[in-house]
């Protein structure tokens, strides 16, 4: 008989729906039902697309002993972790200062007031190398609630005091030497054989990526513009041609669980690939490298045939398992191989790695060794494997629509369409504003996220400002002062509900769900952070209009992550690129009825350059003549040109 779950919009939530768990979203219900009965809660947090939490449903959610243990002594909440980031945030923290490290699944017992008092990650069904299973926790938790009650609440009230506590803010910002510095510390853990940063398991990290690009772009140091450079080219390099890359459908996994970008953790996530698809696309645009190019359009054109909604927007994530096994829908065995390909395997294995004995328990992940010289014989190869592999179970699909993430593909889309003139991209940049913004209207603000027609809860400052960076570039991309306006109207509202008088931006609105911490989110993780990229849309607006009151509000956040950018520069990426945009000075640039002019604009990687092209609302269009283009600098001009070459050499 399904649980309390059944009822519930999210894909995760719902694959939870026929446990023998009595399971509660989070809600008031289930703290009534804590402090009614006296018994401690235990909430598990995941996601839908996350392998080991599928691993811990399967060995402990589903079991009857363990659900039997678990309904008698806990009140239990099940968190979908993309939907309730404020949760899983403030959460995680715990975790985090329990045990050292964090992940998913994530199983905190919290008190009936949701205080936390002991925390973890995945808990085993039967004790695993010295780590005890989820039965030895659940009865030792069960024993400490009932007879060491005091101790519990002193070690809550403390965790409670450091997943609460204020973040320093630094009276001074940062200068151009401390950005060399920064590079330097990147240099000193980036991996000079095999790209990226440290060991396994390996991330693509993206801010930092997107860091050393406008650092490269902006400098006119030409060493730091070749070492920042050459981190980028490398690590963009073996992860394109690595098994993290899907080489058959595009698209990139969240991780390597290797330091080779072999092996992936296969489960693909939108928001991985909206910004790798503009890493991409920028990073051809600084290295000319036809295969980052190549990147940039099957990521693009892997989110444009695979994950739309019907609704404009993009789906959430694909998961790592099909037919109950991680990765069976991507790899290869030899006879696979031979039955699609015939004779022509031999071919195929030289060009993708390809072994007898297979690189990942048997079976073959496909990965190119060197880019393949000829490209229309991998293009014939492809089509036969692709053929064959549509043939195979799909992995699942997490198909709720969340805000923020589909704000950054907005934005790939959306410069995509302006620097490779792509009408195709140009459109489901449009589709995904269109949703967008007729979800704001519609519900009187931003939701976080929206399934099927439902709605889910209300949006967090990452859907308010990446939503707006989005806008901003749709606007840039083609002079629709809908888009604009739009953008204007959604970064004020940020300020309003999310702002921290103190500096920086709060997770959650003024008038949200008040938890037991009001989370300040400043670091990347994986996504660029909440602040960094309100920054960013502070900046920008600020860069439209001239308001000052916006950039002095735009330099408080940066000093909101100032601890951070001095201590983890690795942490704090986008922060920096953002902050060393502002520091090279922003160009703010108008053009109006000169199409070749707004061509120069997108010509390069350009991170400095705000571009207004029409719109009686853009305060930057103010007094300008038609056919000419407007370099300016904090707002002074430099004399008008209507010369693509004389253009080209004032940006």
């Amino acid at each position: 008989m399904p649980n309390r779950l059944a009822e519930a919009a999210s894909p995760y939530l719902l694959q939870h729906q026929d446990n023998p768990v009595d399971w509660y979203e989070w809600g008031d219900a289930a703290f009534a039902s804590a402090a009614a009965l006296d018994r401690p809660i235990l909430l598990s947090v995941g996601y839908a697309a996350c392998h080991w939490c599928h691993v811990m449903a399967h060995e402990s959610f589903e079991d009857e002993a363990t659900a039997a243990a678990m309904n008698a002594h806990f009140v239990n909440i099940k968190v979908d972790r993309e939907e309730r980031p404020d949760v899983d945030r403030i959460y995680m923290d715990a975790v985090t200062a329990m045990s050292g490290h964090g992940g998913w699944p994530m199983t905190v017992f919290l008190t009936p007031e949701g205080k936390p008092f002991f925390a973890g990650t995945y808990f085993p069904k039967e004790r695993l190398h010295g780590r005890p299973s989820f039965s030895d926790i659940l009865a030792a938790v069960a024993d400490a609630w009932a007879t060491k009650r005091s101790e519990l609440a002193d070690q809550a009230d403390r965790l409670t005091a450091a997943v609460g506590g204020a973040l320093p803010m630094s009276e001074d910002l940062p200068d151009l030497a401390f950005l060399e510095r920064v590079l330097g510390a990147l240099e000193d853990s980036f991996d000079s054989q095999h790209g990226g940063f440290g060991g396994a398991p390996k991330f693509p990290q993206v801010p930092t990526l997107e860091f050393l690009m406008r650092l490269a772009a902006l400098t006119h140091d030409q060493e730091v513009r070749a070492r920042a450079l050459a981190m980028v080219e490398h690590t963009l390099d073996e992860m394109a041609r690595g098994g993290i890359n899907d080489q058959l459908g595009g698209g990139f996994s969240r991780y390597s669980v290797d330091a080779v970008w072999l092996v992936p953790h296969f489960e693909k996530m939108l928001y991985d690939n909206a910004l790798l698809a503009r890493t991409y696309l920028r990073a051809w645009q600084l290295t000319d490298r036809p295969e980052f190019l190549d990147t940039a359009r099957r990521t693009l054109d892997y989110l444009a045939g695979d994950m739309l909604d019907p609704s404009g927007g993009l789906h959430s994530a694909e998961d790592a398992d099909s037919e109950g096994v991680e990765g069976r829908y991507y790899v290869w065995t030899w006879d696979e191989l031979g039955k699609a390909l015939g004779p022509d395997r031999e071919r195929a294995a030289e060009m993708y790695g390809i072994r007898l004995e297979g690189n990942f328990e048997g079976s073959t992940i496909l990965f190119l060794p060197e880019w393949p010289a000829d490209t229309d014989a991998r293009a014939e190869i492809d089509a036969r494997l692709s053929a064959a592999r549509d043939e195979r179970v799909r992995p699942g699909r997490d198909d709720k629509v969340v805000t923020a993430w589909n704000g950054l593909a907005l934005r790939a889309f959306a410069e995509a369409a302006a620097v490779l003139d792509d009408l195709r991209y140009l459109g489901i940049a449009e589709d995904i504003a269109t949703f967008l913004v007729a979800q704001h209207t519609e519900h009187g603000g931003l939701l976080r996220s929206w399934r099927h027609g439902r709605a889910g809860p209300a949006g967090f400052c990452d859907d308010y400002a990446a939503t707006a960076l989005g806008l901003f570039a749709l606007y840039q991309a083609t002079g629709d002062e809908t888009w604009y306006s739009s953008a204007d109207r959604i970064v004020r509202e940020m300020v309003d509900r999310f702002a921290d008088p103190a500096g920086g931006f709060f997770a959650t609105a003024e008038d949200g769900e008040r938890l037991i911490a009001r989370p300040k989110n400043v670091q990347d993780n994986p996504t660029p952070s909440d602040n960094a990229l309100a920054a960013e849309a502070l900046l920008t607006l600020a860069a439209y209009t001239g308001e000052a009151t916006l950039h002095l509000q735009f330099e408080n956040t940066v000093r909101t992550a100032g601890a951070i950018m001095e201590r983890h520069p690795a942490f704090a990426g986008q922060m920096l690129a953002v902050w060393a945009t502002a520091l090279h000075g922003v160009k703010e640039v108008a053009v109006i009825d000169a199409p070749l002019l707004e061509t120069v604009v997108w010509e390069a990687f350009r991170p400095e350059v705000v571009v207004a092209t029409a719109g009686r609302s853009v305060p930057l269009l103010t007094g300008r003549e038609p056919g000419k283009a407007y370099v300016c600098r904090n707002h002074v001009c430099a004399l008008p040109v209507s010369d693509p070459v004389a253009l080209r050499s004032q940006l």
